[in-house]
């Protein structure tokens, strides 16, 4: 790395910046600079562009640093018009990362110029990320070629020369600059350094874009409750022995014991640091927990914290003495939607991104507040995902459009029924006049159907369009939650779209693993340690995710889990949802998700569950307001009946007896009686259904009378078996057959006299 970046710094000035980007090797056809170099010397050129345009304007010439933001808005513009070429998933990755670095650079210029800060050390440019080359780094140093040193504020740092690959980077705002420096700082004075705020504001991404940006590891731990202090103790062993950094995920999970165990050993790593001296090798070891271990003086831990949520413990004063804690607000998404849009190829990104986080400022105050809404970084990342797909699928179509589309098509699937109204006049106030046909897979789509038919169901528009999206979602998100109310078709549906993937591409079939997270302790689930003998008690889903992970093709697999949410074992999962897709083990073993794997969650409702959890998963939320489920269940039941029992005609007047007799006498269950046990619509109709089948035959059927008075017994015995008098003393069965008798006056009810 070291030597590519001494010909990358060689190479620079001689090619066309767009070319330089992406230089193939004219042999093998490769690149010849890696994605991470490519990122440092452009950000070198930066720094000495704008040091040279100081200079030249205290030198007299007043329009140098005017100069120098014209030309990095031209070279912006040259790399969004790249994007928009038909590139590489590789080379797109870079390029996009360039334009994020470089909207930023944009606006440190367009700040320099307002505050007419023209100086070196004016602190609006101390404040920043400057690196510099150095090309002779001194005898002493055999092992690298060349280096890069950073400079913020009086702290300075070498470059790592961590071999990081392709990865996305963080759009840099203002938030992002002054957690930078509060980092560095804690770094430089030798602690640790703690970000925490609400969720999705961006803790952990900004520790692992500023590890990305000095060429360092990061690693990202999820603290669970399993954890002990031998396992904390032998994490920082290897942090301060490899000289790697450490996040430390959701930190106040670990029980108040380990907490305090962990502020010795981190104690041993900080005094070690504070008395490393590079001529002494006496001070290059430390002790940790009776252990001697080398000592990196690079290293570095960074401990991420939720506020006030569930099982979170408070930090012991020692603890907190050795960190540097960081207040973090939520980011400027305007900012952010802006240079995410720029990066996937918009033109007219400003306009769009005001217009984006202006519906999602609305959706948030005025839709009903219900809790699997998320309107925050996550979501809002994963439209300008899809919206990205959609650009580069449809370069000519209107920009406006893509977005509108993007909005509309992702956010449906998660709203109520009740907030439609207001979702879509808020999408039409914001994009007037434009309604773009909604783009699906007609091939998946007839696949579906024909799923539906061989499993005996009834393809329902609004249930085959509840399909779609799961896989629309899916595609962008690789955890998913499925809700809704028991009774709604949540199994159903994947287990649809699992035949229906499986009937349109034979050779790559969807392997499923399910389980209920309920049924075991949260330790039985992840695995832990034995207490009297140190010994390792695998779990029951971190093995599903290792066996799966070890099958060498990459046909997609889907791990479902079947059971409610609650706080503890969900929480365990933080790492695997987001941006890491690690799952870390209280045994220090990490088990990544990888890029075909995916997880669905079925769940019922986020009653128990953080707003961590909810930002980090797409969601599916089936309704059963409608009553499309009862209505497809009388549809698969009067289908698959034989044709000695009904003809055509006889199935359409079963259906008109269902509407005639159902629709109000379930709205009157759910509003005026109490049932024995919670009843939902669709278990009702399914025992008036198995009460139908004893019941019925030809000669019934085909008497219109007799039928109406069979039906109407079933229904009276469907919905009056599950009441009885109330605690309060209400007759809850004599109540409907008043209500029943008043309502239906057609078929005469013998009276009991």
């Amino acid at each position: 790395l070291s030597k590519a970046l001494a010909s990358s710094m060689a190479r620079y000035p001689e090619q066309v910046r767009v070319q330089w980007v992406n230089h193939r090797n004219p042999k093998t056809g490769e690149t010849v600079d890696p994605a991470q170099i490519i990122l440092l010397v452009a950000a070198i050129d930066f720094s000495q562009q704008v040091e040279k345009s100081m200079a030249h304007t205290t030198g007299g010439d007043g329009r140098a640093m005017q100069k120098c933001y014209d030309l990095i808005k031209s070279q912006l513009a040259d790399l969004i018009n790249l994007t928009q070429t038909n590139l590489s998933k590789g080379d797109r990755q870079r390029v996009m990362c360039m334009i994020t670095l470089d909207a930023h650079n944009r606006d440190i210029v367009e700040v320099l110029l307002k505050e007419k800060a023209f100086n070196v050390s004016d602190f609006q440019w101390q404040s920043k990320l400057r690196p510099s080359f150095i090309a002779d780094v001194g005898k002493g140093n055999t092992n690298i070629a060349s280096n890069a040193r950073f400079n913020i504020c009086d702290a300075a740092f070498d470059y790592g020369f961590e071999y990081l690959g392709n990865g996305p980077r963080l759009v840099v705002t203002p938030l992002t600059d002054r957690i930078y420096v509060t980092a560095t700082q804690a770094l430089h004075l030798k602690m640790g350094c703690a970000p925490a705020g609400p969720a999705g504001t961006g803790k952990t991404e900004t520790t692992k874009d500023l590890a990305s940006a000095l060429g360092k590891c990061c690693y990202v731990f999820n603290c669970s409750p399993e954890m002990d202090y031998q396992s904390m103790g032998n994490i920082f062993k290897g942090l301060s022995a490899s000289g790697s950094w450490g996040c430390f995920d959701e930190f106040n999970r670990l029980i108040p014991e380990v907490l305090s165990v962990c502020s010795v050993q981190f104690k041993a790593v900080c005094d070690g640091l504070r008395v490393y001296d590079k001529t002494d090798p006496n001070t290059h070891r430390v002790t940790i927990e009776g252990d001697t271990v080398g000592l990196d003086p690079t290293c570095g831990a960074f401990i991420t914290m939720n506020p006030g949520y569930l099982g979170r413990s408070e930090l012991p004063e020692g603890l907190k003495a050795l960190f540097r804690p960081i207040t973090v607000i939520v980011p400027d998404l305007v900012l952010i939607c802006e240079n995410m849009m720029m990066a996937e190829g918009f033109l007219s990104a400003k306009s769009l991104a005001s217009k984006f986080y202006g519906l999602y400022s609305l959706l948030s105050e005025l839709l009903s507040k219900q809790s699997h809404y998320d309107w925050g970084l996550r979501a809002v990342k994963s439209v300008l995902v899809v919206a990205g797909q959609l650009k580069r699928a449809e370069p000519s179509l209107d920009e406006e459009s893509l977005l509108m589309r993007a909005l509309r098509d992702f956010n449906i699937p998660k709203i109520v029924q009740a907030d439609e109204v207001v979702f879509f006049g808020l999408l039409n106030d914001l994009f007037p006049g434009l309604n773009p046909p909604r783009i699906f897979d007609e091939e998946l789509s007839e696949c579906v159907t024909i799923a539906c038919e061989n499993q005996g169901l009834w393809p329902d528009p609004f249930f085959t369009l509840k399909v779609m999206q799961l896989d629309e979602l899916l595609d962008i998100r690789h955890c998913v939650f499925v809700m809704g109310p028991p009774g709604a078709g949540k199994s159903t549906c994947w287990k649809t779209l699992q035949a229906a993937r499986n009937h349109q591409k034979p050779e790559q079939k969807v392997k499923i693993v399910d389980l209920n997270p309920k049924v075991l302790p949260t330790e039985e689930l992840y695995g832990h340690i034995s207490m009297s003998t140190r010994e390792w008690k695998d779990g029951l889903l971190s093995n599903i995710m290792r066996e799966l992970g070890r099958i060498p093709n990459e046909h997609p697999k889907w791990i479902i889990l079947d059971g409610d949410l609650d706080a503890n074992w969900i929480e365990s999962m933080n790492s695997v949802m987001d941006d890491n897709k690690m799952l870390t083990l209280a045994s220090n073993e990490r088990i990544p998700l990888k890029a075909h794997m995916r997880m669905i969650f079925e769940i019922r409702d986020l009653k128990y569950a953080t707003p961590a959890t909810v930002s980090r998963a797409g969601i599916l939320y089936i309704s059963t307001d409608e009553g499309n489920q009862w209505r497809s269940i009388v549809g698969s039941w009067v289908r698959n009946k034989p044709d000695t029992l009904f003809q055509d005609a006889d199935r359409e007047n079963v259906h008109q007896m269902f509407e005639k007799y159902l629709p109000s006498s379930l709205k009157y269950f759910a509003t005026d009686l109490q049932a024995v046990v919670q009843c939902n619509d669709i278990s009702l109709c399914i025992s008036i259904l198995r009460l139908l089948d004893t019941m019925l035959t030809r000669d019934i059927v085909v008497d219109p009378a007799a039928f109406e008075t069979v039906f109407v017994f079933c229904a009276i015995w469907g919905f009056g078996s599950v009441l009885t008098i109330g605690d309060d003393g209400t007759d809850y069965r004599k109540n409907f057959s008043e209500w029943f008798r008043g309502k239906f006056k057609s078929i005469k009810i013998p009276s009991r006299d």
